[in-house]
This record gives C-alpha cells, structure tokens and sequence, in this order.
C-alpha cells in the first residue's frame, strides 16, 4: 500500500532553515506528481508546493515562493522540500502527498519561534 514518511522537521528561529524529506513507497513513485502539503493550529490544510515527474516544473504557493524551493530523487523514491527565510507564519505539520490523491503521512512538525 501506499506509504509516506515524512522527516526533518524541528525548532528553528526566524530566518533560519530546514530540510525536509518523503520517503515513498507502494506505488511507482516516477509517476506521480509529488506536492507538499502543511496545516497549522486551527485553519486548513493548505497546498505549499508541487512538482511534475520529472522535476522539471515546479510551483508554489505565494507565501512561500522565493523561500522554499521543492525537489525529488527518483531513484531514491524521495520529495525534499528546502525551507530557507523561515518565519513564525511557517509553524505547520507538514505533509507530503501525491498531487490530487489526498493520501498522506504522519506530518512533521516545524516551528518556527525566537
């Protein structure tokens, strides 16, 4: 079955960075078209980022675009998401998914707080 591991989350102050990672496995993972999700205390979760297949196209929510940059090994059935510039707005769990199949996995929590 489908499954997705999230990592790298933390505390980090303000300006500072993380990385994060999805691990894939349970399906091709060359596939799909990948995208990070997050969710923060009491509003929706929202779409952060998205790639194609290849990597080749990426996009981003304008909140965090100039800021975070999204990226993908296919030969290591892995998504990364490169959070730079990081502000206390950022604090969410965050969530890898496929594009548009609404499956997820255990989050990883980043704060981001002076």
């Amino acid at each position: 079955q489908v499954q997705l591991v999230e990592s790298g989350g933390g505390s980090v102050q303000p300006g500072g960075s993380l990385r994060l990672s999805c691990a894939a496995s349970g399906f091709t993972f060359s596939s799909y078209a990948m995208s990070w999700y997050r969710q923060a205390p009491g509003k929706e979760r929202e779409l952060v980022a998205h790639i194609t297949t290849t990597g080749g196209s990426t996009n981003y929510a304008d909140s965090v675009k100039g800021r975070f940059t999204i990226s993908r090994d296919n030969a290591k059935n892995t998504v990364y998401l490169q959070m730079n510039s990081l502000k206390p707005e950022d604090t969410a769990i965050y969530y890898c998914s496929r594009l548009g199949y609404g499956d997820w996995g255990q989050g990883t929590q980043v704060t981001v707080s002076s």
